[in-house]
């Protein structure tokens, strides 16, 4: 698996640009975090451009597409739900018939609305589904935050069940405060506890909920840092883990050989000011082998991550033109 610090490439400001400039620092700065609140900032940002654009023909216009889509994908590297996300709205622009700027602007409002009512029908899916694993008096445990697994839980409430949740605090960030945030919001018991916690608390679980940043062709995940050793405690605990993720984070690359990189961040987000010369690591996010996950809760049901691609072949085909 490749670690990597990439710089992002700088592209020149233009008033044209600007609304894709802004939601590419939101996302690098986690201003916009979830790879679901990602997709949708990268998309309405492409709209905004389409709005704006003084192309003079469709050529133009695809030029202006494909710029604006090389600094969203440079704003984080463990996105392949916000990468899918714009590659299929700027395809829907290069398959259609339509040369005049005007109906091609109207294409991309179209299929940007389109794909997010998807998002948006995937994830009352998979909180349908997932609710229904969600039993009286048992005791959740979840890692980093995820709208799409605080979205189950949330369904889980509205039905009438009765349960708690212990949340990891996350660090260096601390996204783990927001989901506690959520679930106190919905009047859930909620316990946070540090990370390294995780294994003095795993055996009052019943089950584990983590959301997804990725998932390659072999089923394994690629989440927030510190998801691969939760997965291991609760195997040893022999506490089912599932990943609750839609799957549109399929990361078509890894069918041809190349590593779902996983960003490292800067090494202030762990200690602001260290002492001279020490190196602090800070990757983002791990990887989490399919033999830890006990199902992928998905807008397709529940099933193994060892069938990822077949699943993907049948719901998604495009994903890998």
């Amino acid at each position: 698996m490749h670690t990597s610090a990439k710089k992002s490439t700088v592209y020149p400001v233009t008033a044209l640009l600007r609304p894709v400039q802004t939601a590419a620092k939101k996302i690098r700065s986690l201003k916009v975090q979830g790879a679901r609140n990602i997709a949708i900032t990268a998309i309405r940002a492409i709209e905004a451009l389409a709005k704006e654009t003084q192309a003079k023909n469709k050529r133009e216009f695809l030029e202006q597409l494909s710029e604006a889509k090389e600094i969203l994908f440079a704003s984080r590297e463990t996105e392949p739900l916000m990468r899918n996300a714009v590659r299929w709205v700027i395809n829907q622009v290069e398959k259609s018939e339509y040369e005049n700027i005007r109906d091609l602007v109207k294409a991309i409002s179209s299929a940007s609305q389109q794909f997010l009512r998807k998002l948006k029908d995937s994830k009352e899916k998979i909180a349908n589904i997932g609710a229904k694993r969600i039993r009286d008096n048992s005791v959740i445990f979840t890692h980093c935050h995820s709208s799409t697994v605080t979205h189950l839980l949330r369904k889980a409430k509205q039905e009438g069940k009765s349960f708690e949740v212990i949340c990891t605090e996350t660090r260096p960030v601390f996204q783990g405060r927001i989901t506690a945030k959520e679930m106190l919001e919905l009047d859930v018991k909620t316990t946070l506890i540090v990370d390294s916690a995780a294994r003095f608390f795993m055996n009052r679980a019943d089950l584990v909920l983590v959301g997804a940043d990725a998932i390659t062709s072999e089923g394994n995940v690629i989440n927030k840092i510190g998801t691969s050793m939760i997965a291991l405690v609760a195997k040893e605990a022999r506490t089912p883990f599932y990943v609750v993720s839609e799957l549109l984070k399929f990361d078509p690359v890894t069918m041809y050989g190349d590593y779902e990189k996983i960003e490292e961040r800067n090494s202030e987000e762990v200690w602001e000011k260290p002492p001279k010369g020490l190196t602090i690591r800070n990757p983002a996010f791990d990887v989490t082998r399919r033999d830890f996950i006990h199902g992928i809760i998905c807008e397709e049901g529940i099933i193994s991550p060892h069938s990822i691609t077949e699943v993907i072949h049948r719901k998604y085909p495009w994903i890998f033109k």
